[in-house]
């Protein structure tokens, strides 16, 4: 029988994500000319466009199967789960958010200061499930040098990307 608790665990984060993805598709890749995201000057260690579809799904089911790990050992959403179910509505809100500030509203100074807020955020989530469940804390690790790794590319395309770049895509 399903365990219809873990699979909604895991398809709320990708829900969001998903949502983003459909919703800024056309930042990144266009059948006629060159997308937006393309056209800026991005780090050596960034990595080929497909590779984000693929890693953000394993990324959001293990964060997501996580906070069933959580939610199950706490049974259920009760005062041992409060905190770290919170924590990780919250870094998931911030998370579904660096998207429409980098490609919508283009405003990479912004997607710094939110990645790396978000970045805090999921430090202390993943330390509360540790506390909760060390395997629930373990599976926010990949998630964790993500964060860390998209931050670098994000601080680098703010670096090195003049604002009139910015600023004449918008238009």
């Amino acid at each position: 029988m399903a365990n219809w608790a873990a699979l909604g665990s895991i398809i709320l984060p990708n829900a969001g994500g998903w949502a983003n993805g459909i919703y800024f598709a056309g930042q990144i890749r266009k059948e006629s000319e060159k997308a937006w995201y393309d056209t800026l000057k991005k780090p050596s260690w960034n990595p080929p466009k497909w590779v984000f579809g693929p890693a953000w799904t394993v990324l959001y089911s293990g964060m997501g199967y996580a906070s069933y790990l959580v939610y199950e050992e706490c049974g259920g959403f009760k005062d041992d789960a409060v905190l770290p179910l919170s924590l990780y509505g919250g870094q998931l809100l911030l998370n579904w958010g660096w998207t429409p500030i980098f490609f919508g509203l283009k405003d990479f100074k912004l997607a710094f200061i939110e990645i790396s807020v978000l970045s805090g955020a999921a430090v202390a989530t993943a330390a509360s499930f540790a506390h909760v469940n060390k395997t629930a804390g373990l599976l926010m690790l990949p998630y964790l040098a993500w964060l860390a790794y998209a931050s670098s590319i994000t601080y680098y395309i703010w670096k090195n990307n003049p604002k009139e770049i910015k600023d004449e895509k918008k238009e």
